[in-house]
């Protein structure tokens, strides 16, 4: 059975602008003012939580002050899941392309580092979660990307087997994960990295979801 395991953020949905209000948020509190922009800084929101904070400490001048991000770390999640959709919007063509996947024969899933509870979260919330045969996310199991075996459970609980499937992503984490596991990676190039993930060298480079179908019949050959 062939597999398709997606990224969330940054690859089906832009949660940049989310991301980064819940970010502010935490500067707010801290009395420093948003200190992040929803555009210039929408590649490290999509990095995760702890990567903005750091961010903006370094906009401080606090760089290496890890003690203030992992306090505010929590309170970042909760601001960010009380407006967890607010901004975040899936990118076109993203669930025609797991509508077709599916009716195709492949499976489907997700492999996030988002945490599964917010996670999953976003997927109700979009009206989407049905579409997936399984998410893993940060915590569901003791390791995370890229370490491959996220990938691989996640293949495993969408009914595939990790020899034959791919990962669709959008940062060098998604690049080294699919290289672990030894399977295919497919990134994409409408994120806020753009084009410059083509220096990972990935399997396939795709600029819209219509390409999805296609590239992965190349890659994993017929069913």
């Amino acid at each position: 059975m062939r597999t398709v395991v997606f990224d969330l953020d940054g690859t089906l949905a832009d949660t940049s602008g989310d991301l980064i209000a819940a970010a502010n948020a935490c500067f707010r509190g801290m009395g420093e003012g948003d200190l992040l922009d929803p555009v210039a800084d929408a590649g490290t929101a999509l990095r995760g939580g702890k990567a903005m904070l750091t961010l903006g400490m370094e906009r401080l001048g606090r760089a290496g002050d890890m003690a203030e991000v992992e306090r505010q770390y929590p309170l970042l999640l909760e601001a960010y899941a009380g407006a967890i959709d607010t901004h975040t919007t899936l990118y076109p063509g993203a669930m025609e392309a797991v509508a077709l996947l599916a009716d195709s024969g492949y499976r489907v899933a997700i492999c996030t580092n988002k945490p599964e509870r917010l996670a999953a979260m976003l997927l109700d919330r979009l009206g989407v979660s049905g579409a997936f045969g399984a998410m893993i996310g940060a915590d569901t199991l003791p390791v995370r990307k890229p370490d491959p075996e996220p990938l691989r459970e996640a293949v495993r609980r969408a009914g595939g087997v990790p020899e034959r499937a791919l990962l669709v992503g959008d940062t060098v984490t998604d690049r080294e994960t699919s290289r672990a596991a030894g399977v295919p990676s497919v990134l994409v190039t409408f994120g806020p990295t753009g084009m410059s993930v083509a220096e990972l060298e990935p399997e396939a480079l795709i600029g819209h979801f219509d390409e999805l179908p296609g590239v992965c019949d190349r890659l994993l050959g017929p069913a």
